[in-house]
């Protein structure tokens, strides 16, 4: 008998939690990445971006209020937020399972009945304390824990899919804010263009009455001025539109105190980094995580679907106390049991069970195609963010140069024109020229600043120190 309590002891938590995985061996799947691809990855030094936090990336005062702002108001990571809430609650539902349903209760029952002699009747009294386990299926061949880890994956990735979405607030944040300061600086260049087109237009209209000039050259300045004024008008929709779209991602209505007045003015807005990319960062990137763990997932459902064709057991029981006297219950009461195992074998389902299985093997196939899909996307990504960082800086350099130039070459044409020792075209031409050279410039500082705020977020960063603030 001692012996038989001793097994009982050693083999009962094996009954409860399930003896036997009938989930696949999980391996990574490899070869999503290219040779070349991983040749640079072994020569670069990767920084890790990971624990870099967006404070320490963010290095203007007004931009790191306005993304504190989105990060705290943003109605797509609130819906994220909520989605890991519901994913972690499913996932609590689902291994309850693992574990019997304990239940205990008192219950009493007072009757007339006949007693057999002619007809004379006796009250009765019944009372009863039970505990009770209903219906607990033995998880034998590990069903329920191939379930439980399929919610728990489930609940993972979720929980990287809110770090994903948290990453892409803090970049669309940052870019809506970066095409705010482009527009208001072509808006003001624009303005600044209108103004001196005008000023050129009434100094060839005086000419023209001088006979100096001619109506060609009053149309030409007629045009650049006209031109000028339709930028200004479509810039002006452009900041509006741009604040917009800046509101709706923060949540809320940026103040006009934190808003860019110009690109050129925001000095170094973001930090700089080393460009170092290493395969083990990328595979630390949230959505890459998030494909890995939705892999997971489908591997544990194989598991589950395999169980479906073994036997299932269930045990039923109850045990307690019951007395006549409610009061004698707890003291002198007889004890009462009931035990009621029961066995369930599959034997025909039309198939359901065949089914099942290869559809959960169809859908770690598709979860293996969207892991691979999302290490090369991580891979394409970063390289071609690596490519536009390799030339941004000799372009902007240039461009700056450029525009130095353009504005040497408008005040000398725009001297001799006043000087009458030129024509008003080479001015036009000037003038056209330094517009151009100037709005292309606003375009190469704000790829500038894009570059850095893609990079940031093609390399997953801050996700390892803002991971406490997603978890439950």
């Amino acid at each position: 008998m001692a012996m038989s309590a001793k097994l009982l002891a050693v083999f009962l938590p094996c009954f409860l939690t399930g003896c036997v995985s009938l989930d696949p061996h999980y391996e990574r799947p490899r070869g999503a990445v290219l040779a070349d691809d991983a040749r640079h990855n072994e020569q670069e030094k990767a920084a890790n971006y990971r624990d870099i936090s967006w404070q320490d990336y963010v290095l203007n005062t007004q931009l790191r209020q306005v993304v504190a702002m989105a990060l705290n108001s943003s109605r797509d990571l609130r819906e994220a937020v909520a989605s890991v809430k519901s994913a972690h609650a499913q996932y609590g539902e689902q291994r309850a399972d693992l574990f019997p349903t304990l239940s205990a209760g008192i219950s009493g029952t007072r009757s007339r009945a006949l007693t057999g002699e002619g007809n004379q009747t006796a009250l009765t009294n019944t009372y009863s304390a039970e505990g009770s386990v209903s219906s607990f299926e033995l998880d034998l061949f590990g069903k329920n824990q191939s379930l439980s880890r399929q919610q728990y994956e489930t609940y993972l990735g979720t929980l990287e899919g809110a770090r994903s979405t948290r990453l892409t607030v803090l970049y669309s944040t940052v870019d809506y804010w970066l095409q705010l300061a482009a527009d208001r600086s072509n808006l003001a260049i624009a303005k600044e263009t209108a103004e001196s087109a005008r000023q050129s237009l009434d100094v060839t209209r005086k000419r023209l009455q001088n006979g100096v000039d001619s109506m060609v050259d009053v149309a030409s300045a007629e045009t650049t001025y006209q031109s000028a004024q339709a930028d200004v008008a479509s810039y002006t929709t452009s900041v509006a539109q741009d604040k917009n779209a800046l509101d709706l991602v923060v949540g809320n209505s940026v103040p006009d105190n934190l808003l860019p007045q110009g690109i050129e003015a925001i000095g170094h807005a973001l930090r700089e980094v080393p460009a170092g990319v290493s395969s083990d960062a990328l595979n630390n990137r949230p959505d890459v995580l998030q494909a890995e763990h939705n892999l997971k997932a489908a591997n544990a459902s194989i598991g589950a679907a395999r169980a479906n064709f073994f036997p299932s057991i269930s045990l039923t029981a109850s045990g307690g106390v019951g007395s006549a006297d409610l009061s004698s219950l707890f003291k002198n009461g007889a004890g009462i049991w009931s035990f009621a195992p029961s066995i369930s074998l599959p034997i025909f389902k039309g198939g359901y069970n065949v089914s099942l299985l290869n559809y959960t093997k169809a859908q770690k196939e598709y979860y293996v195609a969207v892991y691979e899909k999302s290490v090369q996307t991580a891979f394409q990504e970063v390289a071609d963010a690596l490519a536009r960082r390799g030339t941004i800086n000799e372009q902007l350099t240039s461009q700056r140069n450029n525009v130095a130039a353009s504005q040497t070459y408008y005040h000398l044409a725009d001297l001799r024109y006043q000087s009458g020792v030129d024509t008003y075209l080479n001015a036009l031409t000037a003038q056209r020229t330094l517009y151009t050279a100037r709005t292309s410039l606003v375009s190469v500082e704000q790829a500038y600043y894009q570059n850095l705020n893609t990079f940031y977020k093609v390399m997953g960063g801050g996700t390892a120190r803002e991971e406490s603030k997603l978890k439950l």
